[in-house]
């Protein structure tokens, strides 16, 4: 049996990076997340986790020296194009506490995803104020801009992922390789597209024969239960969905079969990569905004799994190493 590595988990929201993390192979000592209707998510659905409904900014990170690994998915209007891109200047920009927290805990390896926006020529100082601090407490440090579709998830979603890890794990890590095309949102959707008996379900598959644009959920001061800016609607329209408003319920037996749906939250759920019986805490607007916000569980558990594979290579030739320097039996 392979030996269990342990994270601890920052920002963890509704658990897309924690789930993907999970089945990358990693078991949660704890997930800190500041949000009451995410914490109720991640209590419903992994009872078992220790989850700290808790500012991050008051977590002390000292209590778990020495996890595998740090990860986060650190709030990102700061480097949004949708946002201001205010960056160190905005009030919710928590990277100095996760160097904080690394720096306290002393991971092996560290994981933090953002948005897109985070790898532009606009935060590049930015970035080197972060990847400098990680050099000083002793990591080696990655930087990848990946998009989700490549990891079978029906949308675009470009995110920033940074991994950070000492200098005998970097050495066995490798980025994960894309997994091929994914499904298009007719396929992923079908099944509850149709679940109420609505006749234009299979000519709807049809014609949804593309990637999704992003989700977005929209931050606690702003956004709600839609599918984003006017661009965005526009380019779920062409895919045949109407994104002025989410549904309560799938379309009926009534509905004609040209009807344009829209989606409801567990299909949004499904284009983000949860499992089908991951529940959401809250109402339509409260349950819309955590997932709109997740990192898709897919991308976790593959960038999960490569830093995985790199820290149990890391062990395994330190293990061989002491091996050939035990003196021999006389």
């Amino acid at each position: 049996m392979r030996q269990e590595l342990t994270c601890v988990e920052i920002c963890a929201g509704a658990g897309g990076q924690s789930l993907g993390l999970e089945q990358a192979g990693f078991a949660h000592v704890a997930a800190v997340e500041i949000d009451p209707h995410a914490c109720e998510t991640l209590r419903l659905n992994r009872p078992e986790w220790d989850v700290i409904e808790l500012d991050v900014h008051h977590f002390k990170g000292v209590d778990y020296r020495g996890v595998d690994l740090m990860a986060g998915g650190v709030p990102c209007p700061p480097f949004s194009i949708a946002g201001k891109q205010l960056g160190a200047d905005d009030e919710r920009d928590l990277f100095p506490q996760a160097l904080r927290l690394v720096e306290e805990s002393e991971p092996t390896a560290v994981m933090l995803e953002n948005v897109r926006g985070l790898a532009t020529a606009r935060f590049a100082r930015y970035r080197e104020q972060v990847l400098d601090r990680l050099h000083e407490l002793g990591y080696e440090t990655e930087w990848q801009v990946l998009n989700a579709s490549e990891f079978g998830v029906p949308q675009l979603r470009p995110r920033f992922i940074l991994v950070a890890m000492t200098p005998a794990v970097r050495e066995h890590f490798e980025w994960p390789s894309a997994a091929g095309a994914p499904p298009t949102v007719g396929e992923t959707l079908r099944d509850l597209m149709a679940a109420r008996g609505w006749p234009g379900a299979d000519a709807w598959t049809r014609r949804a024969n593309g990637i999704g644009p992003t989700l977005v959920g929209g931050s606690r001061k702003h956004g709600g239960p839609d599918l984003g800016p006017t661009r965005a609607r526009e380019a779920w329209l062409r895919l045949h969905v109407d994104g002025k408003a989410l549904a309560d319920a799938p379309p009926q037996a009534i509905n004609p079969p040209n009807h344009i749906p829209r989606l409801t939250l567990p299909m949004a759920a499904a284009l983000q990569g949860f499992p089908r019986d991951w529940r959401f805490s809250g109402r339509k607007t409260a349950g819309y905004r955590q997932i709109g916000n997740a990192f898709p569980p897919p991308v976790a558990q593959a960038v999960g799994r490569s830093i995985r594979s790199a820290i149990e290579a890391s062990r395994s030739a330190e293990e061989a190493r002491s091996i050939r320097l035990l003196p021999a039996a006389s």
